[in-house]
């Protein structure tokens, strides 16, 4: 009975979601951004998302993007070129640069095209890449 309270107090505890979904930025799958969310206590209605940014080996960095819903979330992803890219949900704007491995700013307008959306739904959470990204350039 003594081990049964806290394996029952840590189910408790323990979060319902803890998912990625990843935008590879070339074929070698070594260039990718990847956001992750998790929710620390099973009623919380919001998680921690977080970008992971990757261009191995140089850049390997963790960028926490904050609180926001675990489910109905949207993430745009677009890019600058030169490594550089936006992510924004609502107002919220982050643009972060995988040449440095930095978040260069937190605010202002998302630039660059639109290369898809970071999709939260109640059971999944992928990448959906936009039309016009998957669309040959002429």
């Amino acid at each position: 009975m003594r081990t049964l309270a806290p394996t029952l107090a840590l189910l408790l505890l323990a979060g319902c979601y803890n998912d990625s979904a990843t935008y590879y930025a070339d074929s070698t799958q070594e260039h990718r951004l990847t956001v992750r969310r998790q929710q620390d206590y099973f009623w919380s209605e919001e998680g921690r998302f977080t970008l992971m940014a990757a261009r191995m080996p140089d850049c390997q960095r963790a960028i926490p993007l904050g609180e926001l819903p675990l489910e109905d979330t949207n993430l745009e992803l677009f890019s600058d070129g030169n490594n550089r890219w936006s992510l924004r949900s609502g107002k919220q704007v982050w643009h972060v640069d995988t040449q440095t491995c930095a978040l260069l700013s937190d605010e202002g307008a998302a630039t660059g095209q639109k290369l898809g959306d970071f999709k939260a739904e109640i059971d999944q959470f992928s990448f959906i890449e936009a039309p016009e990204a998957a669309a040959p350039a002429n």
